[in-house]
């Protein structure tokens, strides 16, 4: 017979593990947390992540990752913030593209594209 039990709580909150030796306020990132916990992770506001809050917190189904992951490569490498890539920016921060889903690991940037 197995110790784990999946209908147990998983997670509780992060901010849980901190423990303020010093006896002051709480940092911001516990309370940021704290919030975080409460408003979107605590679906059921129970105080704990089940299974399947864990579940919606690592593939919510209403985000989309590949426009996410795209949205983060041209805000990270758009040097003039015109919201367009020139080759320069792209070879600029080449090591982000080539580690990225959104261009297959870097394959994409090999091949020929019209739109370049």
């Amino acid at each position: 017979q197995s110790k784990y039990d999946s209908s147990k709580t998983l997670i509780s909150s992060a901010a849980d593990m901190f423990a303020n030796e010093e006896g002051g306020p709480e940092p911001e990132w516990v309370i940021t947390e704290r919030e975080q916990f409460s408003d979107f992770r605590d679906l059921n506001k129970d105080g704990k992540m089940d299974k399947d809050e864990i579940q919606h917190w690592i593939l919510p189904q209403d985000y989309d990752h590949a426009l996410a992951e795209a949205r983060h490569l041209v805000y990270e490498s758009d040097v003039d913030k015109d919201q367009k890539l020139t080759k320069e920016e792209v070879l600029d921060n080449w090591n982000m593209f080539v580690g990225s889903q959104a261009t297959n690991y870097g394959e994409d940037l090999t091949r020929n594209h019209d739109e370049l």
